[in-house]
């Protein structure tokens, strides 16, 4: 089989390089041309692009960079018509990947490649009407949370679950961790893990907060995750008059492996942080207009993954005006201190870590059932 895969950004690199090992592993006469990164590429791909000269992240970053998006939007699309692959897979990235499926579509035939989509888009959380155009123009669709299978069922839409990705990682690193070298890592006092986010404008948000909070905690050292692509001097300037703080860059799941607790910002990190068995405070603050904004445009109870998946507050969410120092402190002392709420989170993250493992790891869940579509479609 030969399949084309566009994955735009670090983490669909990463998942769809476990895609490809688990494609080639299940069927070896596979060939793979791709979109994503070193990950992919590593895995057995023909890289085409690179995930780097795809990422335009924000409004107006995406208004100035117009041309070059239509532009690799012209190349992907001859570039499949000249690779002429049995399926083209495509990884998140929704608003590149549903006008690749959109074209696609129109333009395949009866002979054309099938459109299978791997990790959807959060058309739950906003922009359903969205799933008018996926359900037009995706015959195969794998998810990677349980919920979404009900969502899309509402919809008149049958959808695959297969686990998350992040399952096999966070197992396959616990399993076997590598040793990290970071000083911060190796304090002779328990640590709390500050994940803030990924974003100058975020981090600039949050971490003050958690920095405030800190000072409570003396006996504890305190150690910032920092994000890719900012620099360290960054945080730095901010974690200088706080003698209990430090930070580490590239060793994110190393400090999860032995942080007692964590704040975290709400994204993928709760999800991860939860994998690893820490109690955590999902931390979320932003400008007042961004966040009315938000309210009316998204549509979900909760704001963590964890408590979204679990369907009840497993997590405790400060959002907004909540989110304040003393609130953070309060919250801390309960996690670290509260045996009965330990153990509840305890059980909780037992069967979190069970509804995505599916039986399985994602990877090869999602494999197996791209091969089963593929084998069945004439």
């Amino acid at each position: 089989m030969k399949y084309y895969i566009i994955a735009g950004e670090a983490s669909g690199d990463l998942h769809g390089s476990n895609l490809i090992k688990a494609l080639k592993k299940q069927d070896p006469t596979t060939t793979i041309r791709c979109w994503g990164g070193d990950l992919m590429q590593q895995a057995g791909g023909e890289l085409v692009k690179h995930y780097k000269d795809l990422a335009f992240m924000g409004f107006a970053e995406v208004l100035m960079n117009l041309r070059t998006i239509f532009r690799n939007l012209d190349f992907c699309k001859q570039d499949i018509l000249q690779y002429r692959p049995d399926a083209i897979i495509l990884i998140d990235y929704p608003g590149f990947n549903m006008r690749i499926a959109k074209w696609a579509h129109q333009v395949r035939g009866q002979a054309g490649p099938r459109i299978i989509y791997y990790i959807s888009p959060q058309v739950w959380a906003w922009k359903e009407s969205r799933v008018r155009q996926i359900r037009a123009t995706v015959d195969k669709m794998l998810v990677i949370l349980p919920f979404e299978k009900e969502f899309y069922k509402k919809w008149n839409y049958d959808v695959e679950y297969v686990g998350h990705p992040l399952v096999e990682e966070i197992d396959g690193f616990r399993a076997n961790p590598p040793v990290s070298r970071a000083p911060a890592l190796h304090s002779s006092q328990p640590m709390i893990a500050l994940l803030p986010g990924s974003r100058k404008q975020e981090i600039l948000k949050k971490l003050p907060i958690m920095l405030e909070a800190s000072q409570h905690f003396p006996d504890y050292q305190f150690v910032v995750a920092q994000a890719p692509g900012q620099e360290s001097a960054f945080y730095d300037a901010l974690t200088a008059a706080y003698p209990n703080v430090a930070s580490v860059s590239n060793a994110t799941y190393a400090l999860l492996s032995q942080a007692r607790a964590a704040c975290v910002t709400s994204g993928t990190a709760t999800l991860e942080t939860a994998l690893f068995g820490v109690p955590e405070v999902v931390c979320y603050k932003g400008s007042t207009i961004s966040y009315q904004i938000a309210r009316r445009l998204i549509k979900v109870k909760y704001i963590s993954l964890v408590n979204l998946i679990m369907d009840k507050l497993v997590v405790k969410e400060l959002i907004q005006d909540e989110l304040t120092p003393e609130n953070l402190r309060r919250e801390l002392e309960e996690l670290l201190h509260d045996e009965a709420r330990q153990k509840q989170l305890r059980e909780d993250y037992l069967a979190l870590h069970d509804i995505l493992s599916q039986g399985g790891h994602a990877s090869a869940n999602a494999a197996a059932s791209i091969l089963r579509f593929m084998k069945a479609t004439p």
